[in-house]
């Protein structure tokens, strides 16, 4: 049709990597090619009352209180909802599933645990961690003086920078269970890179 139109021709050589993409296997060799990856999010939501005792644990660090929090493990609030927040990331069952709570194995374990198993399966699955955000919510204990050492914990138990690890707290200004000083909730987000 060029010729025809008057124009000059002129054949040059090709790449393999100048694929023209026409069908569904061509875009999905040109993903491969490209290392284009999938991003995931996964939420987590964690709620345990208070009970007798003098220390509790959030995000991996103990910190004296009038009360401990009841649960099987050692009942971290932060890291449950953490952990079942990449497990959601990555379409698993949640902390229960993996770690039933009517085993006695897991009877006052430690919820690093949970969390660096939730980090294998990540990684398992061809994944990294992009960042996780965890807010703490209660009255007491105030969580500001622990931040620096659970952000760290948090991140060690990850095997990820700082940077990539958000701890915060909030109040529900009286209101609720956690206003009436009951108990401790938790929320996290995480983001996971699928390659």
């Amino acid at each position: 049709m060029a010729e025809k139109a008057g124009l000059a021709v002129e054949i040059v050589t090709g790449s393999e990597e100048n694929v023209k993409i026409t069908t569904m296997d061509d875009l999905m060799q040109a993903e491969r090619t490209l290392g284009v990856n999938e991003y995931r999010t996964g939420q987590g939501v964690d709620v345990h009352r208070f009970c007798d005792g003098d220390e509790l644990t959030l995000c991996g660090i103990k910190i004296p209180y009038a009360f401990a929090l009841e649960g099987h493990s050692d009942a971290d609030v932060a890291l449950h909802a953490l952990t079942d927040a990449l497990l959601g990331a990555i379409g698993q069952k949640d902390i229960g599933s993996h770690f039933p709570p009517d085993e006695s194995t897991w009877k006052g374990a430690s919820s690093d645990i949970f969390l660096a198993k939730a980090r294998d399966l990540v990684e398992g699955n061809g994944g990294s961690i992009v960042n996780v955000d965890v807010t703490i919510i209660c009255e007491e204990p105030k969580i500001g003086p622990y931040r620096p050492a659970m952000r760290e914990k948090v991140a060690r138990i990850l095997d990820v920078e700082e940077t990539r690890v958000s701890i915060k707290a909030t109040t529900t200004e009286k209101l609720g269970f956690t206003g009436r000083k009951e108990g401790i909730a938790a929320q996290a987000v995480a983001t996971v890179k699928i390659s």
